[in-house]
């Protein structure tokens, strides 16, 4: 006689004359078959197995970030097939190698290399210190992109930041990362992006005079609202907008590079020859200068925001960032250096545009282009900002971080556009609000406390966790070095020049650690919360990760 488990119940089994299993149904033996399908001689029910199923995913979910940084992520078999358990699998992976360097290329090259290099020549005093910072702004970046390079293909959540902390942290620490950043990092990103775009925009279309303050206005609230109607529409679309914007403003470098290679070959290089005269002697300038060029540069680690959506992310990740960076930091120095060509100095530091300046001067009639293609460039790295920030609100929410309905995700489309219109709607306040150099400032101090909580989680996780997998790994050097020169960058302007911006971000933090205790650590929910989560998946037409049937999925 032998005992079957089924449902944790034990069913006795026997064998008839002709050696068929029988067992005891509760009324009479049958085949052994017929009573595995029984609970206690009770037919399944096949709604509540289905609930079951769906329960037990619930359960699951909850601490997705910790099963994800030890399995595949997006619920996907070693061998890339999807699994067929419920909805676990709720975004794809379509970005590949190439998709992968557009990201981060098209977002580093944005409004920063246009804009930036008045702000950081002010603050060096000199063009040979500027050129140091530029490249001393793509070393760091590299060393901090190589670090993420290691979280990424360790911890393989999306999220960035978010995951990393978790693991290494706690879910505090997490959280606070995605309050400031949902309310601070990426939208005043986002922000600064847009309003640049608009004033290349309508400085295109306008000649002997100034834009009017409240065209250009619109026209960056106008961006926030297209970039985010295309991360909203389709992953393929958003990423296709990235690769194509990318190569656009790729061209852009180039015509300036070439104007800049031309000026120098006819012997226009007096202004580069100065060298370090005017040099500051001010550290905390030069921390700001770091700044304004590091502002150029952010953006080197927006591929890990979306490692559940690479292909191959332990290849792909370091893989981009080791292409990426690199060809970044070349363009930034030798765009610098054709500004130089056509510009002195002093010219640069009174002029707003510079890339329009030096359009001005060297392309003649065709120095329409100069604007319309920094416009191009910009609105690309629009493009791949809120594509990254969706990401993160998305994962903080499903953890439980952020309200509920920021993780839900439409569908049809299979995007999360709740936490897409949430960072639109904050980043159209700033716009409506800010200036761009107040807003750098505001970023650029914020940021750099999580850069550096995030080489600081990379040497904490290599001792608390040292039998996790990590595919691609660094000399624990680099995150070292990477986390002084983050506290020197937080350290140095509050010391040398408090700003009202750096206040606000501090702010901003106290009352985010003061709504943990009883939203988050307690979890109270407002009473209204149910109904108006359920009036938005009318209206939006989204529904929580698990909500999605696997039929639905793999039609789309």
């Amino acid at each position: 006689m032998d005992n079957v488990k089924h449902r944790n119940v034990d069913v006795t089994v026997v064998q008839d004359e002709s050696g068929t299993a029988l067992a005891w149904n509760g009324e009479d033996y049958v085949a052994a078959e017929t009573a595995a399908a029984a609970d206690i001689g009770k037919p399944v029910d096949k709604e509540e197995e289905k609930a079951r199923d769906s329960d037990q995913y619930l359960e699951s979910d909850d601490s997705t970030i910790h099963q994800i940084g030890r399995e595949n992520s997006d619920g996907l078999s070693s061998d890339g097939e999807q699994t067929k358990k419920g909805a676990s699998v709720n975004l794809k992976r379509n970005v590949g190698l190439f998709s992968g360097v557009s990201l981060i290329v098209g977002t580093m090259i944005g409004s920063g290399i246009f804009v930036s290099p008045t702000g950081l020549l002010e603050r060096t005093g000199s063009v040979g210190m500027s050129l140091c910072v530029w490249t001393a702004c793509g070393f760091v970046s590299m060393l901090g992109a190589l670090s993420y390079a290691e979280l990424g293909t360790m911890i393989t959540s999306s999220g960035a930041e978010y995951a990393y902390f978790m693991e290494a942290f706690g879910p505090f620490f997490a959280y606070m990362f995605s309050w400031v950043s949902t309310i601070i990092i990426k939208p005043s990103q986002l922000a600064i992006i847009c309003m640049s775009f608009a004033e290349y925009a309508v400085e295109a279309f306008t000649n002997e005079c100034d834009p009017d303050p409240i065209i250009v206005q619109v026209a960056a609230a106008s961006t926030v609202a297209v970039v985010t109607f295309i991360n909203c529409w389709s992953v393929e679309l958003a990423t296709s907008v990235q690769n194509v914007f990318c190569s656009c403003k790729l061209v852009a470098v180039a015509i300036i590079i070439g104007g800049g290679v031309y000026k120098l070959a006819e012997g226009s290089y007096e202004h580069v020859a100065k060298g370090f005269e005017g040099t500051t002697t001010n550290i905390a300038h030069i921390a700001t200068a770091f700044y304004s060029g590091l502002w150029a540069y952010d953006g080197w680690n927006n591929l890990n925001y979306v490692t559940e959506e690479i292909v191959n992310p332990s290849v792909n990740l370091p893989l981009s960032i080791g292409i990426a960076i690199p060809l970044v930091t070349i363009c930034y120095l030798a765009v610098n250096i054709s500004y130089l060509t056509v510009m002195s100095p002093s010219e640069m530091l009174v002029s707003d545009a510079v890339a329009v300046t030096f359009g001005n001067r060297i392309l003649g009639p065709m120095a329409w282009l100069m604007p319309l293609s920094v416009a191009v460039s910009t609105f690309g790295s629009a493009n791949g900002t809120i594509f990254a920030a969706g990401r993160l609100c998305y994962v903080a929410s499903r953890e439980g971080h952020l309200v509920d309905v920021l993780s839900f995700v439409h569908v049809k489309k299979l995007t999360p556009a709740p936490a897409l219109l949430f960072h639109a709607f904050v980043a159209l306040a700033m716009v409506l609000s800010g200036d761009i150099e107040g807003l750098i400032d505001f970023f650029s101090f914020t940021v750099w406390i999580f850069y550096g909580m995030s080489m600081l989680a990379l040497i904490v996780l290599r001792y608390k966790c040292p039998n996790m997998n990590r595919p691609y790994k660094v000399p624990i050097v680099i995150p070292a070095i990477v986390l002084l020169i983050s506290i020197y960058l937080v350290i140095a302007p509050i010391i040398d020049n408090p700003q009202i911006e750096y206040m606000y971000s501090i702010s901003f933090m106290i009352l985010g650690a003061i709504l943990y205790l009883p939203f988050v650590h307690y979890g109270y929910v407002f009473t209204f919360m149910d109904k108006l989560t359920s009036f938005l998946q009318l209206i939006l037409q989204i529904a929580p990760p698990c909500g999605i049937a696997d039929d639905e999925y793999s039609g789309l």
